[in-house]
């Protein structure tokens, strides 16, 4: 007799999801966490538990939401299939998996209602996607929903969830070896090796994306000195113990998902109070520069859902791997007040541009030769930072949007590193969340999700898409799992 039907490897979302699944399929579960139970959750943990899915109209999702006042005077566009598929197309150019796409765009509105079956809970996210516009909130980016709490309350919840389900975990329990031919896993616990059997196994165990070592290896020297946003415990010990046993690789090892993170952040990450607090992301009502005082992004391109999660490549490529976020008295206001008001913060605030650049260490002449070039270049259009407002700066790199004329002390500077979130290289799995062999067959009863499957996204990702891949293949991973 098996100790457990199912043992899942990895406590974060996509863990959790995959062990509501196996426990509401009739299957004993053990969960394994690599990290303390302080220190638990994954990935999913930093978060701010945003969830990308489809819905026509906000009254087919107002149900799941907690109340807020704001609701009658919100605009929230609809989110058709279509539009998240030709969202993922777009923004990773068009190399991402069509099988799976499908699977994660068409299983993402009723997986989200499953999870809120679970206990789940969710509100429209204000302070991170909508901007007050004549009067209205008015939500763009095709990402609008988040869990209460976000990331600290979705793993509470999930956490909450598999202990009414019955289902066992295990904190400090780092898996060293999977058995495939009589299924199982070992793991180390205090020192200590112990040995599981089980009908199937699911990984969820995350990318690579904290070692240094594998990232300098897959995705280039250079980031080997990124910041972790996340966990440090997810290494790739179990993408290569997968590897080692039989499982295809699949999808884009050599970029990931990063974005604008505080510059002076623990660089290996594990910040859990506050967690996603340190990223930056309101760079789109602003410049960036680097320290020769020059811009090198279109930081207009496009809402920043769609271009935060490669933007943090474009910064370690600048001197030092460092740059600064610029605003003035007009767009401070603007600034997401969690993140930009956040304590201790790698920041300046001057009358003067001349005074910010000699606080944040930026060429002062070369900088200012940069804002007055921009500044005479923008357009005549209105400005509206809940649309694509066309108002923009002619210069190269251009801005697309939003362009206002960094012209009205007082200063403030930003500075940011580049924050790696996770690996977008992984495992080949088919519709299902079986793992596929290098011959393109199943492994009996092996089964991944999270951030251990390879081929949804390559050099960037439609945010909030994460977490939903997560809890998409983790549900059919349990589910299969439950009954391989």
């Amino acid at each position: 007799m098996v100790d457990f039907d199912v043992v899942v490897v990895g406590g974060g979302n996509a863990g959790f999801s995959a062990a509501h699944s196996a426990a509401e399929n009739g299957a004993r579960v053990l969960l394994l966490e690599k990290a303390p139970e302080d220190a638990a959750g994954g990935n999913s943990y930093y978060t701010a538990g945003a969830f990308r899915f489809t819905f026509d109209d906000l009254d087919e999702i107002a149900d799941l939401l907690e109340p807020d006042e704001r609701h009658p005077d919100s605009v929230v566009p609809a989110y058709p299939a279509a539009a998240f598929r030709a969202d993922m197309d777009r923004v990773t150019g068009g190399r991402c998996d069509p099988v799976l796409t499908d699977v994660l765009v068409s299983r993402s509105t009723d997986t989200v209602r499953w999870l809120a079956s679970k206990g789940l809970t969710w509100r429209l996210m204000y302070e991170r996607q909508a901007y007050l516009s004549g009067g209205k909130w008015v939500f763009s980016g095709g990402l609008h929903v988040g869990t209460v709490g976000g990331g600290k309350g979705l793993i509470a919840e999930h956490t909450a969830a598999a202990l009414r389900e019955g289902v066992e975990i295990r904190y400090g329990a780092e898996v060293t070896a999977l058995h495939l031919d009589d299924r199982g896993v070992t793991y180390r616990a205090d020192g200590v090796e112990h040995r599981v059997s089980a009908g199937a196994i699911v990984l969820a165990a995350g990318g690579f994306e904290a070692s240094a070592e594998r990232r300098a290896r897959n995705l280039g020297p250079e980031w080997a000195r990124a910041h972790v946003r996340g966990t440090p415990t997810n290494t790739g010990d179990v993408l290569d113990l997968a590897l080692a046993a039989g499982a295809a690789p699949h999808g884009d090892w050599t970029t990931c998902h990063s974005t604008a993170w505080d510059a002076d952040a623990d660089p290996d990450g594990g910040d859990r109070e506050l967690t996603n607090q340190l990223t930056r992301q309101s760079y789109p009502i602003g410049i960036v520069v680097n320290r020769a005082g020059e811009r090198f992004v279109d930081e207009g391109a496009d809402f920043r859902n769609y271009t935060y999660a490669k933007y943090g490549r474009e910064i370690l490529r600048q001197p030092d791997g460092r740059a600064f976020q610029l605003f003035d008295a007009k767009t401070r206001p603007l600034l997401r007040s969690e993140e930009y008001d956040s304590h201790p913060i790698a920041a300046a605030r001057a009358d003067t541009l001349l005074e910010l650049a000699a606080a944040l260490g930026i060429d002062a002449q070369r900088l200012d030769r940069t804002v007055r070039e921009f500044n005479e270049s923008i357009v005549d259009a209105e400005f509206d930072p809940a649309v694509k407002d066309g108002r923009a700066a002619r210069v190269e790199p251009p801005k697309s949007n939003w362009a206002l004329a960094l012209d009205t002390p007082p200063y403030y500077g930003f500075a940011v590193g580049c924050g790696i979130t996770f690996t977008f290289g992984g495992l080949h799995v088919d519709a299902a969340a079986r793992v596929l062999d290098t011959s393109g067959a199943p492994i009996a009863g092996l089964f991944a999700c999270g951030e251990m499957v390879g081929g949804l996204f390559s050099g960037n990702y439609p945010g909030g898409s994460g977490l939903t891949s997560g809890a998409v293949f983790g549900r059919l991973a349990g589910a299969g799992a439950a009954t391989a």
